[in-house]
């Protein structure tokens, strides 16, 4: 793996980026949502995490402001998602988080089954069936202004029409106590239009679980009790997710983003995590 200052690519140009190192044995890498966010977007998510060990934001090749680098492809969205076993291969006792879509891109690569120590799924899902319970709420649930934002990037894609949508959006992703905070978090992303075309063609409605938390794996399932655009019941159809090792956290007055909202619930979900790790290496 390449290394410049605190960022190290992985072969098929995943980039790590190193924002914090306490004691602790784990490596905790932070896989953004979207696609097309870039793991800025999660750097909340990893201070409110506080966790023990080294935190990483991970961007896969062609994702975010990794773009333009040596290190980076010609094509970099055809080995997409796969290429996140390649980060956990890079360091020792991973710990991989994914929040929305990174998570369900974890799901997506078997290989990382027997890569990881451990696993937390933020906002996420086990498939695709997801999408139309949002569509229906949202349907029942009309921003004003947001159908404009949608014509003027459905005539021009782009990474600023991008950014103008999502913000449009916004009023989906939060409740209304955590909306400003929610917007000034999204307002200086480095949206990548290309990322999300990516998904839209060939990941989001075909998304299933590839592989499952087995027995001696420790994970966390953690959710919004407000969160409207993932549905999070889905867990609850499906028995391998729900097990002793498997942790579920519902976090109060929160949406799709939780630790906007309310980062100390986010905070001792992960501690429980820890809690769990600690006793594996006891």
């Amino acid at each position: 793996m390449g290394a410049q200052g605190q960022d190290r690519w992985a072969r098929s140009g995943v980039r790590l980026r190193r924002v914090s190192q306490r004691e602790g044995r784990w490596n905790w890498l932070f896989v953004p949502g979207g696609p097309g966010l870039g793991s800025e977007s999660v750097l909340g998510l990893a201070r409110a995490a506080d966790v023990p060990g080294t935190v990483w934001l991970v961007d896969l090749p062609g994702d975010g402001s990794n773009r333009g680098m040596p290190e980076v492809p010609d094509h970099p969205y055809e080995r997409w998602p796969d290429v996140l076993a390649e980060a956990a291969q890079a360091l020792d006792e991973v710990v991989m988080v994914g929040h929305s879509t990174g998570g369900m891109f974890i799901l997506s690569v078997p290989e990382l089954e027997e890569q990881l120590v451990g696993m937390v799924l933020v906002s996420s899902a086990p498939h695709a069936g997801w999408r139309p319970s949002f569509a229906r709420w949202a349907e029942a649930h009309p921003i004003r202004g947001l159908d404009t934002a949608a014509r003027d990037y459905a005539r021009n894609p782009n990474d600023e029409t991008l950014r103008t949508l999502t913000l449009a959006a916004a009023p989906w992703n939060f409740t209304p106590e955590g909306l400003a905070a929610g917007r000034a978090a999204l307002e200086d992303l480095a949206y990548c239009r290309d990322a999300v075309a990516w998904a839209d063609v060939h990941f989001d409605d075909t998304y299933q679980a590839r592989w499952k938390p087995h027995n001696r794996l420790p994970a966390l399932i953690v959710s919004g009790a407000e969160d409207h655009v993932v549905d999070q019941r889905l867990w609850q159809d499906d028995d391998a997710f729900d097990q002793p090792r498997v942790l579920q956290r519902t976090i109060d007055g929160a949406g799709h983003f939780p630790w906007i909202e309310n980062p100390q619930a986010v905070r001792k979900a992960f501690a429980d995590l820890t809690d769990l790790l600690d006793g594996d290496t006891r």
